[in-house]
């Protein structure tokens, strides 16, 4: 039996004589058992990241994931936001020379057509019906602002300019260079993200609050449009937002900048500090900015340590809404954007908002159409025809920018 167990004469002797000399047994403290999740290979986050989008958006979007998913693991394409303070004129040309076009101002000439047939259409209907005044084609042509429906006027108020190149071209934008002012002169940028901008529609002497500005390009886009009276650039972030404090004195001159509070306030209890003050309020919410969730592994909103975070985003990002929408002045208007295709981070939080501000606050918020965006800006941006409130930019191989989700929200 002692053979057979490996306890032979030479190892029971071995016993009664303890261990040998310069062998001591290892204390009980030190000895541990190595864990699993110390010697298991990590999944990256990226990987995690793309699992999750593959469960839920195959699901929201059905056959139009297939392609949205090549997208986001594509190159982005970018466009290139003209900066109007910059002293140099010849960027337009050369952009222009290179095959690049201003999406902003191509849609303004689409929505200027489409207004001139639409007049074309009644005028021929109210001639059918007998009536004596009838407009020629040729002053339909000449229609005026005035003459389009609001939201229509309301898309192509802006002086933004940002050029795209074609769908299907993916030629890459030069590096932005100083003028002699020592001012860039373009800011790249996802063009999909001006939409927000746009939607927003900044009049004269506005009071606008960027609720979550950082890094800065939606604040720079805002002040592209010159109609500004006070902007105020918030972001919690203080890193953030040294980074928008660049971006400012890079594109924006000084006397401009002084019209721009910065500031590192939690967005959540905005209300607190300035309720029923602004005109118009952009609230660019934390997400789980799907592009870069699937591409880089920095800054991961998918990281194990993350977890929590990233299931409470809806509802930082309902908080964060809701402190807009309260920062409004009755009449004024809310833009609610995210980077995100989830829909539990998009519509489900409007309507979540909306809910809350009528049984809570007594606060009557209206959500407006923005279906006229497709209409306008369809050459240039592939969107989500099934989007139950606001608007979805798709990413697509021939059109790769987004994802973007925008919203309006009217305070009544």
């Amino acid at each position: 039996m002692a053979a057979v167990c490996g306890r032979g004469p030479l190892a029971a002797a071995l016993l009664r004589r303890g261990p040998a000399p310069g062998l001591r047994p290892v204390p009980r403290r030190y000895r541990y058992k190595e864990k699993w999740a110390a010697t298991a290979p990590r999944i990256p986050c990226t990987r995690l990241a793309l699992h999750h989008f593959d469960m839920s958006y195959s699901l929201q979007l059905k056959d139009l994931w297939p392609s949205v998913r090549a997208g986001l693991l594509c190159e982005q394409k970018y466009g290139a936001l003209l900066n109007n303070f910059c002293a140099d004129d010849y960027v337009t040309q050369e952009l222009e020379l290179m095959n690049a076009t201003d999406f902003v101002s191509e849609g303004s000439k689409k929505a200027q057509q489409d207004a001139a047939a639409e007049e074309v259409r009644r005028e021929e209907s109210r001639s059918q019906e007998g009536h004596r005044k009838v407009r020629t084609v040729m002053q339909t042509e000449t229609v005026t602002q005035a003459e389009m429906s609001p939201a229509l006027r309301a898309s192509i108020s802006s002086n933004i300019k940002c050029y795209t190149y074609p769908r299907g071209d993916i030629t890459r934008f030069r590096p932005a260079r100083q003028d002699s002012l020592g001012l860039l002169d373009y800011y790249l940028m996802d063009a999909a993200s001006l939409l927000p901008v746009l939607a927003l529609n900044v009049q004269r002497g506005d009071l606008v609050l960027d609720l979550c500005a950082a890094p800065g390009g939606k604040t720079l886009a805002l002040l592209q449009t010159g109609l500004c009276g006070h902007l105020a650039a918030n972001d919690i972030s203080i890193s953030r937002t040294k980074r928008l404090y660049s971006i400012l004195n890079s594109y924006i001159p000084k006397d401009i900048r002084e019209t721009v509070s910065v500031t590192s306030y939690d967005g959540r209890d905005w209300d607190q500090l300035e309720g029923d003050t602004f005109h118009k309020v952009l609230v660019d919410v934390p997400c789980t900015t799907d592009r870069h969730s699937v591409m880089e592994e920095e800054n991961n909103i998918f990281h194990k340590r993350r977890t929590k975070e990233c299931q409470m985003l809806p509802m930082l990002q309902l908080q964060l809404l809701m402190a807009g929408i309260l920062a409004t002045k009755p009449g004024g208007e809310v833009v609610y954007s995210t980077c995100s295709l989830s829909s539990l981070q998009n519509e489900c939080v409007i309507e979540r908002a909306v809910d809350i501000a009528e049984t809570q606050f007594n606060i009557s918020v209206h959500v407006e159409d923005l279906s006229h965006f497709r209409m306008l800006f369809q050459d240039t941006f592939s969107f989500f025809s099934d989007c139950r409130l606001g608007e979805l930019v798709l990413p697509h191989l021939t059109a790769n920018f987004g994802p973007m989700y925008f919203c309006k929200l009217r305070r009544v």
